[in-house]
């Protein structure tokens, strides 16, 4: 399915060239700004240590996980992190309004149900969340910001997750194609 409209000859998403060129100058902006490389996950986990903490403040204390984003009086959810997803949100909601693509539908293959293509999603993107934290990192964290600097557990981690797709793109095609 192309999403390029022969009629004006326009295309709804960016080229991704540009795009990429444009995540590196983002990812280099954000190593001179902050220290630090970009990343998804850490914002993930303090939305969680936040949850767990108003649900029992107890439970959250007596947790050596939880305590050490809670202790001294810390708010988890004043990580540059969770600011840097809000802005991801907020920009991809600006991008979508600006270029006529915010719709709520659902896009799947015509093999397979809505129902299904949302059940596979919430399944893939919970796979996703806790591989991010066994690799203690997304492929943001992890891949990207670790190339970046040159490190080798970044190169490792690229290879191993487009590998990884690759190995199993075949079995779940038919949900896609």
């Amino acid at each position: 399915m192309s999403h390029h409209n022969y009629i004006t000859g326009k295309s709804k998403y960016m080229n991704p060239y540009l795009a990429g060129v444009i995540l590196g100058l983002v990812l280099l902006l954000s190593f001179y700004l902050t220290g630090r490389g970009l990343g998804a996950s850490g914002a993930m986990k303090s939305v969680v240590v936040t949850a767990v903490e108003t649900v029992s403040h107890e439970k959250a204390d007596a947790s050596g996980f939880y305590h050490k984003y809670i202790a001294d009086g810390k708010n988890p959810m004043s990580s540059w992190l969770v600011f840097e997803i809000l802005g991801v949100m907020v920009g991809g909601f600006l991008s979508g309004a600006l270029s006529g693509r915010l719709k709520l539908k659902n896009e799947h293959s015509p093999n397979i149900t809505g129902r299904r293509r949302i059940i596979f999603a919430v399944i893939g993107g919970a796979l996703f969340g806790f591989g991010s934290q066994f690799g203690r990192g997304c492929t943001s964290g992890a891949a990207l910001s670790g190339m970046a600097t040159l490190s080798l557990a970044g190169f490792v981690t690229m290879v191993a997750i487009f590998g990884t797709a690759y190995l199993f793109a075949y079995f779940f095609r038919k949900n896609w194609i």
